[in-house]
């Protein structure tokens, strides 16, 4: 299995890319083509060029985190995020991983890999971890205006890869609003559920946003507008978190690491620990012909390398398969 890394992706490539994709080479047994400037990545690969499962790719353009996306696909053809999704079309490299633009990698996969057939709208899968089960999120941003019926198979993609990825058997379908009663939410919540009703998912009604860190359902169906602030917000406390386990340490004892052991303790570090987007490093793009990872845009060494241990289960669960076989009408 060869998975292919954009090593020009993200606020620390290539240097915190490419130490994760080391990592992940070793550990998890995999052969990857790190996709950019090969002058630059020689030069950091300098110890491990002679490894046979790391290689590079050549590619000279970079898409940066702020260019306008279809635009930036359009016009750098060359650029690591084309020729890694490239490398998954022409069959070359079973997954593709970027902490790149995630709209140019949207686009870029629309463009070479399409669509499955009867899916209308890809969606992002994020995997969250509050419980002794992993639970999934989607739409995590892929998709800001939604109508009912792609809610619908958001959530028959994520009931898919709940069940084939995170071992769930029939997982637990919630749609989120804000209130679980069947008559609350915005006319897209009301209209989804109804439509949900009539599925064979097996799905709980509506959820609300405290159920999330809950563990009440293991797929958690939105659109992508809503998911994105959900994730991020979810982000923003784990970060929250980690920083006042950096500041209260001292003030327990002189000795730092007693102290952060100790807020472990009480849960704080615990907590921390799981709204922390390194763990899980990356969100699965579902319905496309082809497998893609979308890592944090923040990605240094562990989540890259949680990226790609996530795109090797990916690929070696079928899901693209799988999910092309499921009726979607």
């Amino acid at each position: 299995m060869l998975i292919a890394v954009d090593a020009a992706g993200g606020e620390y490539a290539p240097h915190e890319v490419v130490k994760g994709a080391i990592k992940a080479a070793q550990e998890y047994n995999v052969d990857i083509a790190l996709v950019g400037r090969r002058a630059v990545l020689h030069t950091l690969m300098s110890r491990n060029l002679n490894k046979p499962n790391l290689n590079i790719v050549e590619a000279s353009q970079i898409i940066g985190l702020q260019e306008s996306p279809i635009k930036a696909v359009r016009s750098k053809p060359d650029s690591s995020i084309v020729v890694g999704v490239d490398m998954v079309k022409k069959g070359t490299a079973a997954a593709f991983v970027s902490a790149g633009n995630s709209g140019a990698i949207l686009s870029s996969a629309l463009f070479s890999l399409e669509k499955i057939e009867g899916i209308e709208r890809p969606a992002i899968a994020s995997i969250l971890n509050f419980t002794s089960t992993p639970l999934l999120l989607i739409d995590a941003g892929a998709n800001v205006n939604c109508r009912p019926r792609h809610l619908v198979q958001f959530a028959k993609l994520g009931a898919i890869y709940a069940e084939q990825v995170l071992g769930i058997s029939s997982p637990r379908v919630g749609l989120l609003s804000n209130g679980d009663e069947e008559t609350k939410g915005n006319l897209l919540v009301k209209e989804s559920h109804k439509l949900l009703k009539k599925t064979n998912l097996n799905f709980i009604g509506n959820i609300e946003g405290q159920d999330v860190s809950r563990g009440t359902a293991d797929v958690i169906v939105t659109d992508g507008f809503t998911g994105n602030i959900v994730l991020k917000a979810l982000e923003g406390l784990g970060e929250t978190l980690h920083d006042l386990l950096w500041q209260l340490s001292p003030s327990f004892t002189s000795n730092r690491i007693q102290g952060r052991l100790l807020l472990h303790m009480v849960g704080l570090g615990s907590w921390a620990k799981k709204v922390d987007y390194r763990e899980y490093g990356g969100a699965c793009l579902l319905g496309i012909n082809g497998n893609v990872i979308i890592a944090h845009g923040r990605s240094q060494a562990k989540a890259i390398k949680n990226a790609i241990g996530l795109a090797k289960q990916t690929v070696e669960r079928g899901i693209s398969q799988i999910i092309r076989e499921e009726n979607y009408e």
